[in-house]
């Protein structure tokens, strides 16, 4: 699959963000925004491996919402207008500690929700302005039916995946698509020490699934595709039984 209009994962060092930018990078401008750009040659260079025509960095602070549109500003500016972004940038965080630190809390959620909220918008305004462009979310299972053992994760997952929902339906008919990838659990560093769940995947995997997606213009894609009727079901456990559940 070929891309020829700027490509620009916001989150540069994500292992799913590198996966799928690997995949459209081929004749492709990429841009990898990052905090400490000057420290991602080994993810450069893999670009430029993959077959993009150019890669370029950014300094890139999720959480500094002030600095968003600015952002996005100067690489359009720059590179001409996005072809496909990518929001790859989030935090697991420790829910035993965000369940005794409002503030490591409220973090979790700042990044996985607000800032994603904060970036969405500003894209989606950019892109509108082209009549075209293609975003791509990572939302999660965890998001589905929140479960115990994760509920400040998935609470923010939650919240993302329905803003995605309602941002997808005030985008139709803009020539600006949003892909929502809802994934399992991933095995990756940001999970690294965690027990694998049931229908784990890997990030190439959940790249491979993205990029099928875009190309079918899908608004949403599960990774894999039997956790959809398995979180149907879900949806339908009592209680009792549900909290028990692990991550």
């Amino acid at each position: 699959m070929e891309d020829t209009d700027p490509i620009v994962v916001f989150g540069g060092r994500s292992e799913i963000g590198l996966e799928l930018a690997a995949r459209l990078a081929p004749g492709a401008t990429v841009i990898l925004a990052a905090r400490r750009p000057d420290q991602l040659r080994a993810e450069v260079d893999a670009m430029h491996a993959a077959g993009a025509a150019a890669v370029h960095v950014r300094d890139f602070d999720a959480d500094d919402l002030s600095s968003h549109a600015a952002l996005v500003s100067a690489i359009v500016t720059e590179h001409g207008p996005i072809g496909t972004a990518v929001l790859a940038f989030g935090i697991l965080g420790d829910q035993a500690l965000a369940e005794k630190d409002p503030a490591h809390a409220a973090a979790i959620v700042h990044t996985d929700f607000v800032a994603q909220v904060s970036l969405l918008t500003v894209l989606a305004a950019a892109m509108r302005a082209e009549d075209s462009g293609r975003i791509v979310a990572f939302s999660s299972v965890a998001g589905v039916r929140v479960r115990r053992a994760n509920y400040v994760y998935g609470s923010a997952k939650a919240g993302l995946d329905g803003f995605c929902s309602g941002l997808g339906d005030a985008l139709h008919g803009s020539g600006v698509r949003l892909l929502v990838v809802r994934p399992g659990f991933v095995i990756g560093r940001m999970t690294e020490g965690v027990k694998p769940a049931p229908f784990s995947s890997t990030p190439a995997q959940v790249a491979d699934a993205a990029v099928r997606a875009l190309s079918r213009g899908r608004r949403t894609v599960w990774v894999p595709p039997i956790l959809r009727p398995v979180f149907v079901a879900m949806r339908l456990l009592p209680a009792p039984i549900w909290r028990r559940l692990p991550r």
